[in-house]
């Protein structure tokens, strides 16, 4: 494996720590499958069963979250690396909550649940790693619930983008009606209608049928209209 491929890994957020040595030791005992996998390739599908870990090590992946009802999703671009849900791989509800496809060609490596399990769990690097990355993800989420959903149009528009972004930045899509959006933040379809197109003039989002495009969404919450 060349040094570039060693630097990449253990950039990735559940190795950054561990010294070369006990990476290299890993690799002897973890069953590591490395894929390229071409632009438009479906990784996971939203509700399937996570049973391993994928890190993205070159390109960039969208991940598209749909709600039960199926009336809106939401499309986030994501570059490298990365590491992707690993918080599905445990728990009571083991599926992924978004479906993962290559945006361009990508270099991903994957690690089955059970190598998980029985080899990594015994470093305490990794370990701790995996704890922080959970715990980070419950406080965001409590976070999340205790922001005030209140404001002008544009704050609700911001809460409910953020509220629903597995990262609150970066490229997002949303497709949604307009009085679907309206609804779901308690506003007139005028209002938000007007609000977005005045983000539109700032050149903060990009308006067409049934789909508002984010170039930047911490551009987006950062921007007062």
């Amino acid at each position: 494996m060349e040094t570039t491929m060693y630097d990449t890994l253990l950039q990735l957020p559940l190795f950054q720590g561990l010294c070369k040595n006990d990476f290299t030791d890993i690799i002897g005992k973890v069953k590591l499958h490395f894929h390229k996998c071409n632009a438009n390739t479906i990784l996971a599908e939203q509700g399937s069963p996570c049973t391993q870990l994928f890190f993205l090590l070159k390109g960039e992946i969208t991940s598209q979250t749909t709600d039960k009802q199926h009336s809106y999703s939401l499309i986030e671009t994501f570059g490298s690396p990365t590491v992707i849900e690993p918080y599905s791989l445990f728990g009571m509800q083991t599926q992924y909550t978004a479906t993962y496809k290559a945006h361009t060609n990508i270099h991903v490596v994957s690690i089955d649940k059970c190598f998980v399990l029985n080899e990594l769990s015994k470093y305490d690097i990794f370990r701790l790693n995996y704890l922080n990355i959970l715990s980070n993800r419950v406080q965001v989420a409590h976070d999340k619930l205790w922001t005030n959903h209140t404001g002008e149009t544009k704050d609700k528009i911001d809460n409910f983008l953020i509220s629903r972004s597995i990262k609150p930045e970066g490229e997002k899509t949303l497709k949604i009606k307009m009085e679907d959006l309206a609804e779901l933040i308690d506003e007139t379809r005028i209002n938000v209608s007007k609000t977005l197109n005045k983000l539109q003039e700032q050149g903060l989002v990009q308006l067409s049928r049934k789909e508002i495009h984010i170039p930047a969404l911490e551009k987006l919450i950062e921007k007062i209209i």
